[in-house]
């Protein structure tokens, strides 16, 4: 279904997905669980856009809020089923746009950070100080050592 005829995605080693919902709300949550999911590197939220399409033979308008993805070719199948998973829409639009250059490190970014995380990683060990302070933190809550306030 969602990704099957995706076309010469393949001939790219890095994707800009997109979609859109209807609210800004379902765009950010849509974003930050496929960035969480490691299935796309970073997820922006653009909008709103005013659109125009027809739905069940009536010409409709909209106010639609657009969500990029980044990600490597090879978990678009992946994301693509993600998104119409979690998606509010019928049929909602899940567009490939290949990457045809950008600088070498931060495509390597890309790769780096929708790579599976073994359990440990998700614990504190993922590197940067903000993400390990924030793991950190989390870890120590669980653990009863921080007082909510």
């Amino acid at each position: 279904m969602a990704g099957s005829d995706a076309g010469d995605r393949r001939d790219s080693e890095y994707l800009q997905v997109q979609t859109t919902t209807d609210s800004r709300a379902e765009a950010m949550e849509l974003a930050r669980a496929a960035v969480e999911a490691r299935l796309a590197a970073c997820g922006q939220v653009a909008g709103p856009v005013a659109s125009t399409y027809w739905w069940n033979d009536e010409l409709e308008r909209s106010e639609e809020w657009f969500v990029f993805l980044k990600l490597p070719a090879d978990r678009y199948d992946e994301l693509a089923a993600f998104l119409a998973d979690r998606h509010s829409y019928d049929e909602p639009e899940i567009v490939a746009t290949a990457i045809v250059s950008g600088s070498a490190s931060f495509l390597s970014w890309i790769r780096d950070e929708t790579r599976p995380r073994p359990a440990s990683a998700a614990s504190g060990a993922s590197g940067t100080p903000l993400e390990s302070g924030t793991d950190e933190a989390a870890r120590q809550a669980a653990e009863g050592q921080i007082r909510a306030e």
